[in-house]
């Protein structure tokens, strides 16, 4: 996937039709991922893109001052940098905001075309309990299986709470643990009580199988949505 930087507004030549080309070049390979059914990081580099563009769109104010300022000097005393105003150009704020009109949309419908995808992987997601579940579901086991493997996937998991300003967030942090052979004879209760013997620092795990009957690729779609799909489960749980 070709990168595209975040100031590629005003990096290197400011022109509508050079810009047109860049943008281009970077959504043919963002759906090129898409195509192979790989959302991340595709997605949230165009989740950032898509939000960096709305937020100067929508603030004149911030677009004038991001592109009227240029590096005058360096205050190796003092190590803050040091800025100059210059006289803005019509022009030039212009044309920025004509690559800016264009690329708001461009970057929409790519995205809706990954959220798309995010949305059927999600919707043929399911998560299930693997034999009773503790108080504490924060932190446990997550059995990862596309129904068409044989092995599961496990992974521990640790939820978090992530402090913004008012709000608070969960956060996850996943770790591989190792696959296991699901048989009739070696189910998900075999596994986890597998598991409890070999890692005796949480004797009474929170477990859940999270599976889906269409493969998808591991590290670059299923596991970021069931992530989020444990978070959300989780929490209905609190």
């Amino acid at each position: 996937m070709k990168a595209l930087n975040q100031n590629w507004i005003i990096e290197n030549v400011i022109d509508f039709e050079y810009k047109k080309y860049e943008l281009l070049g970077y959504l043919q390979g963002i759906k090129q991922e898409f195509k192979d059914q790989k959302l991340y990081p595709a997605l949230a580099d165009l989740i950032a893109h898509y939000n960096n563009l709305v937020t100067i769109k929508s603030n004149k104010k911030q677009l004038s001052e991001s592109f009227g300022k240029v590096l005058s000097k360096i205050d190796l005393e003092k190590l803050r940098l040091m800025y100059e105003s210059i006289e803005k150009d019509n022009a030039l704020i212009k044309e920025i905001e004509n690559i800016i009109d264009f690329s708001i949309p461009q970057l929409a419908s790519c995205l809706k075309e990954g959220k798309d995808i995010y949305n059927t992987i999600e919707n043929n997601m399911q998560i299930e309990p693997i034999g009773l579940t503790p108080l504490n579901t924060n932190e446990g086991y997550m059995f990862i299986s596309d129904g068409l493997q044989k092995d599961t996937f496990v992974y521990q998991y640790n939820i978090t709470f992530i402090e913004h300003a008012d709000e608070r967030f969960r956060g996850i942090h996943t770790s591989y643990i190792n696959s296991y052979a699901y048989s009739y004879i070696n189910t998900y209760e075999n596994i986890k009580l597998q598991l409890i013997k070999e890692i005796p620092e949480l004797p009474n795990p929170a477990v859940f199988a999270i599976s889906c009957q269409k493969q998808y690729p591991l590290a670059e779609s299923f596991m970021p949505v069931a992530k989020r799909s444990l978070v959300r489960f989780v929490s209905t749980l609190s």
